[in-house]
């Protein structure tokens, strides 16, 4: 009976980590899904281990449960060695898998990025209390609020094409924030740094926001980002060119 009731308990805990161990959706970003990839590889090694050490509790509760007194355990080295060598090893692989994805410059600002003259550069300037996207490219200039020489609009990515996000800010900290792409860096004073990423769905729309409190006005710090084909991405640079908008210079 007790036997079956561990079983059962085993059972049901695989069952509920099983449910948490779906595989996830399509990512929307590089970004997204180097940052998936990486919490996906995580979680292979975390569910064995928790089910092994849930299995060794419940067992242990259940086979001495009625014992009076507790015994002292009995030194094994061996069993020392195998769980150091073990725990070593998960370490490694945490690391290593750890270390690649969060050096890589889709999913962190660094020094290797340097974008060429044909790639998208869109400089990114958070100010109190609205961001600006400026186009070097097309010489655009959007924004979460209309300004002088800045039109409204969402920060526009082209689908599929790597592009360059320069962050920055005219006064003090800010952090550029779009969670469904997987895309967070703080704008600082006096600096600029550059993150890559290629978004791959287009026709999608996301939600982006400063998350690095910035004063009374940091909840109206919200802005869009469209992804959408190449094609349109042009045409619509196009449209905000022969508007006579021009870039305000960030």
């Amino acid at each position: 009976m007790k036997q079956k009731r561990i079983a059962a308990m085993t059972l049901f805990g695989v069952a509920l980590l099983a449910l948490a161990a779906q595989p996830a959706a399509a990512a929307d970003s590089t970004t997204d899904d180097l940052i998936s990839s990486l919490n996906q590889e995580l979680l292979y090694v975390a569910v064995p281990i928790t089910l092994l050490v849930e299995g060794i509790l419940i067992y242990t509760v259940v086979r001495f449960k009625d014992n009076d007194e507790a015994k002292p355990t009995r030194e094994n080295r061996r069993l020392e060695i195998t769980w150091t060598i073990a725990t070593a090893v998960i370490l490694l692989f945490v690391g290593v898998g750890a270390y690649n994805v969060m050096g890589s410059g889709d999913v962190i600002a660094t020094e290797e990025i340097q974008p060429s003259e044909n790639d998208e550069v869109i400089n990114v300037t958070a100010e109190r209390y609205r961001w600006t996207f400026t186009y070097e490219r097309h010489n655009v200039t959007l924004g979460s609020s209309p300004g002088p020489d800045v039109s409204e609009g969402p920060l526009l990515i082209p689908a599929d094409e790597q592009v360059y996000l320069k962050i920055g800010t005219k006064d003090w900290l800010h952090a550029f924030h779009v969670p469904e792409l997987g895309l967070k860096q703080d704008a600082v004073p006096g600096q600029q740094h550059i993150i890559r990423t290629e978004a791959t769905n287009p026709g999608n729309t996301y939600q982006g926001y400063c998350a690095e409190y910035c004063g009374q006005g940091h909840s109206q710090m919200m802005f869009e980002v469209e992804v959408v084909s190449q094609e349109e991405f042009e045409e619509r640079m196009s449209e905000y060119q022969s508007g006579g908008n021009e870039s305000s210079g960030n």
